[in-house]
């Protein structure tokens, strides 16, 4: 009979198969008495509000979710079972986020290890506060979410007729934004430097200068509620006027030779955008109306509990990140010691950067195939 792989004591998988493949667990029932309690090994925590991300059958019978509820994965069913098989079960879109879970650690246990690590008598943090670990631990986060973890978002979204989508939640810079043709494929959309939304529309009399509000007590502006440079933007391809530096104009005989000025990254045909910083959204050309786009954002890591893990390959950075941020924040630590860490912290950023950058030679390999170049191998 072949081998039945089992998890060994103190290893960091503690999560059978079935747990993580199917995002179930079963449990044997040999009394059908009310309110007994199963502990589940699932490393995604079950939780019953404000939806219940798991379902619990009993001999293939649904139980209601007014019969069991659950407290740090131990579930207790309240209603009286038949004997048999209890089945927990994840909904799937929580099954999907546990796939990958291992090439991560929670921020929780990088500060624990941290803690323990590198804090105590005889370490040189011979003491620090959890909620310091905590913080640098969130800064060190921060900061290498901008340029160093793979923490890149994605939404796919379709344009409106409005020609505007709301800048995500938890949005910090964009990476790219594409337009998805009827194969699948992307087609870059780039940002436009010919126009840009203001951030106020003052409302003008006749010799030019804002008008306020008259009612007593508010001495601001008044504030027009559409943008014309945006009205007149959205609708530049509908425009009758003739631009002969435009690279969507036909090439007749009235063109040839007139296409001076092109700026590099108008000569495309893929649409543009501008982030409207007044309304929060990314304004799209008309051309675009319609299409389906994929958004790709960057954002902090602290967004959502979900987001607070750092890739293993990038551990030992943030370890070196909170030393060295815990000491140079301290009086009395020599400076030659505050820059030793420094120097390790560059070291291990630089390292996980190299290492997170998933490079591959065979596929580096494959790519220079197609240029006029010799590949030794």
């Amino acid at each position: 009979m072949p081998t039945i792989p089992t998890v060994p004591n103190g290893g960091l998988i503690t999560e059978t198969n079935a747990n993580y493949y199917a995002g179930q667990q079963s449990f044997p029932i040999t009394s059908g008495s009310a309110g007994q309690i199963f502990t589940c090994d699932f490393d995604t925590l079950l939780v019953d509000s404000p939806i219940s991300n798991y379902t619990v059958e009993n001999n293939g019978n649904v139980l209601g979710t007014n019969s069991y509820s659950s407290d740090n994965n131990v579930v207790t069913v309240s209603s009286t079972l038949s004997n048999g098989n209890l089945l927990i079960k994840l909904i799937q879109p929580f099954v999907n986020s546990n796939y990958g879970s291992y090439e991560y650690i929670k921020i929780d246990d990088v500060i624990n290890n941290f803690i323990v690590g590198y804090v105590g008598v005889g370490k040189l943090i011979p003491s620090v506060k959890r909620t310091d670990v905590m913080f640098h631990a969130k800064r060190g986060l921060q900061e290498f979410s901008y340029d160093t973890l793979k923490s890149i978002k994605s939404q796919e979204l379709t344009i409106p007729p409005s020609l505007s989508i709301i800048i995500p939640q938890d949005y910090v810079n964009y990476v790219k934004c594409s337009w998805i043709d009827d194969a699948g494929a992307k087609h870059i959309i780039y940002p436009t430097r010919v126009t840009s939304s203001p951030n106020e529309l003052p409302v003008q009399d006749s010799k030019g200068i804002p008008t306020q509000d008259s009612y007593p007590g508010i001495e601001s502006n008044i504030l027009a509620q559409q943008s014309l440079t945006e009205d007149k933007w959205a609708s530049q391809d509908q425009t009758n006027n003739f631009r002969p530096d435009s690279y969507n104009e036909p090439r007749n005989n009235s063109l040839i030779g007139q296409r001076y000025g092109l700026q590099p990254e108008e000569a495309q045909v893929n649409g543009k955008f501008i982030i409207n910083e007044r309304l929060g959204t990314f304004s799209f050309t008309s051309d675009l109306a319609g299409k389906l786009i994929i958004l790709e954002y960057i954002s902090d890591g602290l967004a959502y509990e979900e987001d607070m893990k750092i890739p293993k390959l990038a551990e030992e950075a943030i370890y070196m990140h909170i030393a060295y941020s815990i000491l140079a924040g301290r009086t009395g630590v020599p400076e030659y010691l505050v820059q030793r860490f420094k120097r390790d912290r560059r070291a291990a950023l630089r390292n996980a950067k190299i290492r997170l950058s998933n490079i591959k030679l065979e596929e580096i390999s494959q790519v220079f195939r197609n240029k006029s170049k010799w590949i030794k191998h």
